[in-house]
């Protein structure tokens, strides 16, 4: 009797398993990222949370660590990032919109120019066949670059490693170049909405209810990312209606950049710690020459705009709209400059991509 309950118990134990240990693993990356986030914070580093759990993370992938990312965890605080971006959007911003224009071309150069140069990096000096080589260096989304790029003949795994530093490198070194080279300190004290404590309870309903209809939108409409966009376009949407003018709180912001960090990190765990160093020097290479080319631009464009060459830097950095976005906060910048800009960036590869590498094959 006792020895067909232990059998039972065991089974039972085991049928959980599967569902359970993953969110173990994450609650264990979580405690990592926590820590590096503090660790930063004491040092006064730019962005402690994000960065200092992403190198935590990462740190933890190379020894093995036992740590993991669901995908379920990812998709609900990505929501709440879209809601915050669309905070950003204000009467005033729109009507300044018009003067996005020298901005925006000289977005699509930078995309053109960025582009070329990574694809041939990774064609020449990496080594990569063509599809690996040319999807690995367009500066888009990962999901994007991914798909296409195995349906095109790449590796797959490879493109997604490649994308995956790429994010990782940009947003971890960044904020230290902008630091050094203009002495702004990006978010290394809060500067951005008060306490959760200090907001009423409808602030929260408002970011809660825009989130889950946002990503029912952009369900509806089949937006790239829609769990970003949707919620993104409904937040701007009510604040530019002037129906709410709610702002962020800071514990809110602490966990995004918390979340993201950990699972930027994450993303290394269960790859042989030789193959995550081999894609961390080769795209260490690829980062330098993108963020080369990205001072360069955004110290050309600055001269023709009215937007100042660190709004700018964050504008056409490749390193990711939501953690570029994040970045943009902690300035006080214009978060709907910066989003749109990687909006535009990232449907530009989107639309262009195949058409320009099937040319480029045939030529080849």
């Amino acid at each position: 009797m006792v020895s067909e309950l232990v059998a039972s118990c065991r089974s039972w134990v085991r049928s959980l398993s599967p569902a359970v240990f993953p969110y173990g693993r994450f609650m264990a990356a979580l405690l990592i990222g926590a820590l590096g986030g503090w660790i930063f914070l004491k040092l006064r580093l730019p962005l402690p949370w994000m960065l200092g759990s992403m190198t935590a993370c990462t740190l933890a992938a190379l020894l093995r660590a036992p740590i993991k990312a669901p995908g379920t965890v990812r998709p609900p605080m990505t929501m709440i990032i879209g809601v915050m971006l669309g905070a950003g959007f204000t009467p005033q911003v729109v009507e300044s919109a018009t003067h996005w224009l020298p901005t925006i071309l000289g977005l699509m150069a930078f995309v053109a120019v960025s582009g070329a140069a990574c694809v041939f990096y990774f064609r020449r000096v990496a080594g990569f066949d063509m599809p690996t080589a040319y999807f690995s260096g367009m500066p888009g989304g990962l999901v994007e670059m991914v798909i296409v790029g195995e349906d095109k003949g790449g590796d797959p795994r490879l493109i997604a490693l490649v994308h995956s530093a790429r994010v990782l490198l940009v947003v971890l070194t960044l904020p230290f170049l902008i630091w050094l080279t203009s002495g702004v300190v990006v978010g290394a004290r809060p500067q951005f909405g008060v306490s959760i404590t200090q907001t009423p309870w409808t602030e929260e309903a408002w970011l809660l209810g825009t989130a889950v209809v946002g990503s029912l939108v952009g369900h509806f409409l089949r937006l790239p990312a829609r769990l970003l966009l949707g919620p993104m376009l409904v937040s701007a949407a009510v604040h530019i209606s002037g129906l709410t003018h709610f702002v962020p709180a800071v514990e809110i912001v602490t966990a995004a950049q918390l979340v993201l960090g950990t699972t930027i990190g994450c993303r290394f765990a269960g790859i042989l710690p030789r193959e995550i160093l081999r894609i961390l020097v080769l795209s260490l290479g690829s980062t330098v020459l993108l963020l080369t080319i990205t001072f360069a631009f955004a110290a050309g464009v600055s001269r023709l705009s009215s937007y100042s060459e660190v709004t700018l830097l964050l504008a056409y950095s490749p390193g990711g709209l939501a953690e570029m976005s994040l970045v943009a906060l902690s300035l006080g910048i214009e978060v709907a400059f910066v989003a749109a800009h990687h909006i535009i960036r990232v449907f530009l590869v989107m639309i262009g991509a195949a058409p320009v590498f099937a040319l480029v094959r045939r030529r080849t």
